[in-house]
C-alpha cells in the first residue's frame, strides 16, 4: 500500500496526483442512470480550464470566491480551480435562504459568486443592491433569473474562450507558487448556536489533515468511495474529497441523501463516510424489513463490496455501531470540528473501541482541561475566525483550540465524548447532565426517531420525542389500539403509556436526576429545512427550544 501524497498546497497535491496516475480511473460521473469513469487527466483538463477562466475574470490570489451548489462534479472542479489560482473558496450550503447567502457574500467581500442553477440565482434577485458593483457571477446551468438586471453567464460559455496554452499556464504557475500558510477556505458555521462565524482554514490545515486521515484510516488506492454528505461542509470536503486526492483512489457522488442505497447498488463502493443519522436509518430499514439477522444483508444493502464505513459529525449510538460490526462491516467513529479541519481523532480497523471516537491523528495533540473540556493543538487548528479576532482569542489560547466538548481519555488514549460544554444542562438542584447522551440512549429504541432533552434551570428533565411513524403504526396495529388519525394516536393513553415505558426502559440504569419527568410526542420531525438541524444533521437546540417553547412550558405547568 503506497503512502498518501505529501504536498505544500492542495493545488500541488492534486497536480502531482495527476502526474503520477494520469490514466487511472479517478471520478465516476453519473449519466443516464449509470456511473462512467473519468481519468485523473480528464479531471485535470476540466479543472485547469476553469482555473484559467477564473483568472481571465480577474480572480487573483487571496480573492474570495463563493460557491452555492448541491453536490455535483462541477462543485469539485470549481473547488480545485479556485485552489489552482490561489484564491479562497467560500462554499455555501445550498439549503440557505437568499438573505443568508447574501450576508456571506457581503461579509466575505467576495470577488466572484458561482451558482448551480436558476433556483439559487432566484434567491439573490432581491438582494442585488447589497452587492458591490465589481462582483462577478457565473452559473453551471442557464438562468432566467437576473441579478441587478444583469444576466448570469454560464461557466461552459466562459470556459469556451480558454485556449490550451491558457490552461497550461495556470497549471505551471500553481506548481511553482505555493504557500502552506495561505488561506484556502472560509467556512461559515453556525453550529447549534445560530451565530455565523467564518472559519479560516489554510493550505497546511487541509493538506495535513487529509494526509493524516489517510494514514490513520488505512485507505487503499483501490478504494471506491461514494460521497453523499454536503461538500460545503468540511467533513465531506476533507474526508471524501481531499483524501481521494492524497491516496489516489476513486470517488463518486450520490444523487441525493435519499438515493444513497440505490447509488450503492450501481457503484458498489468499498468505503462510505456518513453521519450517524444515515447509518441508523440503514439499521432501522433492515430491522423493519425483518432481514437484519440475514447473513450478508448489510453488505448487500451497501452494494456488495463495502469493506468499511466511517461516522462523524455527531454521536454514533452504540447499538448501531455494534450492528455494523456484527455484520462484518466495521463502522468506525471519528471526532472533530470545522475549526480543526476537521479530524482530531479517528477509530481504525485495528484500533477501535465502542463508545469512543478513537485515538488522535498523527501530529495532533489532545488534552483534557480541569473542567473536562477537550483541547487540541497541531497543524490542523484553524488560523482563526474571519474578521473576528475577539472570537478567535476566545477559543484559541496558548496555541490550544478549546473545542467546547466535554470528554475523557481512557488508559489506552481512546477519547470518549460525553457532551457539549455549552449544552450541559444544569438543573435547579445543581446537577450537571449531558443531554446528548440521554438522547442517544432514547433513540436506540425503534419507536423513537429523534429526541431532544430539556431541563436547564428546571427541577426535572423533559423531552420532545419524534416517533418513528412506520414502527408506531405497526405497534398500534399489533396492540389493536383504536385510533382514527395520526394526531389522535399521539394523544391516545395507550400510546402515551407505551412511550413512557420505553423511555423508562432506556434510562433505567441511570440516576434519578437523569430520568425524564414528562415528555411530548411530536407530530413532526426536526429537519434542516426548518432550521432545527445543521447540514451535518446535528440538532440546533436553541432553535428547537424557541420553536417549541409553548410545548416545553406546557410540560412544566
Amino acid at each position: 500500500m503506497n503512502e498518501p501524497l505529501q504536498a505544500i498546497t492542495l493545488a500541488e497535491m492534486f497536480l502531482r496526483r495527476v502526474d503520477i496516475d494520469p490514466d487511472r480511473s479517478a471520478f465516476h460521473i453519473k449519466r443516464d442512470g449509470a456511473y462512467h469513469a473519468l481519468t485523473w487527466r480528464q479531471v485535470s483538463d476540466d479543472v485547469c480550464r476553469v482555473a484559467a477562466a477564473l483568472r481571465q475574470l480577474g480572480v487573483c490570489s487571496g480573492d474570495r470566491v463563493i460557491q452555492v451548489s448541491d453536490n455535483r462534479y462541477e462543485w469539485i472542479v470549481v473547488d480545485l480551480a479556485i485552489q489552482l489560482v490561489a484564491a479562497v473558496h467560500v462554499p455555501v450550503h445550498a439549503t440557505l435562504s437568499g438573505q443568508q447567502i447574501a450576508w456571506q457574500i457581503v461579509d466575505s467581500e467576495a470577488r466572484l459568486v458561482v451558482l448551480s442553477c436558476d433556483e439559487q440565482a432566484g434567491k439573490l434577485q432581491d438582494h442585488a443592491e447589497e452587492f458591490p458593483a465589481a462582483l462577478e457571477l457565473l452559473s453551471f446551468e442557464r438562468c432566467t433569473a437576473t441579478i441587478g438586471n444583469a444576466t448570469i453567464p454560464t461557466i461552459e460559455d466562459t470556459v469556451a474562450t480558454i485556449s490550451p496554452s491558457d490552461a497550461k499556464d495556470v497549471r505551471d504557475t500553481a506548481l511553482i507558487e505555493g504557500d502552506s500558510d495561505a488561506l484556502a477556505t472560509i467556512l461559515y458555521t453556525s453550529g447549534t448556536t445560530g451565530e455565523p462565524k467564518g472559519v479560516m482554514l489554510t493550505q497546511r490545515n487541509l493538506v495535513s489533515n487529509a494526509v493524516a486521515t489517510c494514514s490513520a484510516f488505512q485507505m487503499d488506492p483501490t478504494d471506491v468511495r461514494l460521497g453523499f454528505l454536503p461538500l460545503s461542509h468540511v467533513f465531506a470536503r476533507t474526508c471524501d474529497l481531499y483524501t481521494w486526492i492524497a491516496r489516489g483512489s476513486q470517488l463518486a457522488l450520490a444523487d441525493s441523501r435519499e438515493s444513497v442505497l440505490a447509488d450503492c447498488a450501481l457503484l458498489k463502493p468499498t468505503v462510505l463516510t456518513g453521519v450517524p443519522y444515515f447509518f441508523e436509518k440503514v439499521y432501522r430499514r433492515l430491522t423493519e424489513d425483518d432481514v437484519a439477522v440475514d447473513d450478508g444483508i448489510l453488505r448487500s444493502a451497501l452494494g456488495g463490496n463495502i469493506r468499511v464505513c466511517a461516522s462523524g459529525g455527531a454521536a454514533l449510538p452504540d447499538h448501531v455501531c455494534q450492528f455494523f460490526h456484527d455484520h462484518g462491516v466495521p463502522l468506525l467513529q471519528g471526532y472533530g470540528l470545522t475549526e480543526s479541519s476537521p479530524v482530531i481523532t479517528l477509530s481504525t480497523r485495528s484500533a477501535w473501541r465502542p463508545g469512543t471516537v478513537g485515538r488522535t491523528l498523527p501530529g495532533v495533540e489532545v488534552s483534557i482541561a480541569e473542567d473536562g473540556e477537550i483541547l487540541t493543538r497541531g497543524p490542523h487548528v484553524m488560523a482563526g475566525y474571519w474578521k473576528n479576532p475577539a472570537a478567535t482569542a476566545e477559543v484559541i489560547r496558548d496555541g490550544w483550540l478549546h473545542t467546547g466538548d466535554i470528554g475523557a481519555l481512557d488508559a489506552d488514549d481512546f477519547l470518549q465524548i460525553t457532551g457539549r460544554k455549552k449544552e450541559l444542562i444544569v438543573t435547579s438542584g445543581g446537577k450537571n447532565i449531558a443531554p446528548t447522551y440521554l438522547e442517544s440512549r432514547l433513540t436506540e429504541d425503534a419507536l423513537i426517531l429523534q429526541a431532544l432533552v430539556v431541563g436547564d434551570g428546571r427541577k426535572f428533565l423533559t423531552a420532545l420525542i419524534v416517533p418513528d411513524p412506520d414502527r408506531l403504526k405497526a405497534e398500534i396495529a399489533s396492540r389493536s389500539i383504536a385510533v382514527y388519525s395520526a394526531a389522535a394516536a399521539l394523544g391516545h393513553p395507550d400510546v402515551q403509556s407505551l412511550y413512557a415505558d420505553r423511555i423508562r426502559e432506556r434510562l433505567a440504569d441511570l440516576s434519578h436526576f437523569e430520568q425524564i419527568g414528562r415528555f411530548t410526542l411530536m407530530d413532526r420531525g426536526f429537519t434542516i429545512e426548518s432550521g432545527e438541524m445543521t447540514p451535518k444533521l446535528s440538532l440546533r437546540r436553541k432553535v428547537i427550544e424557541a420553536n417549541c417553547a409553548e410545548l416545553i412550558e406546557g410540560m412544566y405547568e
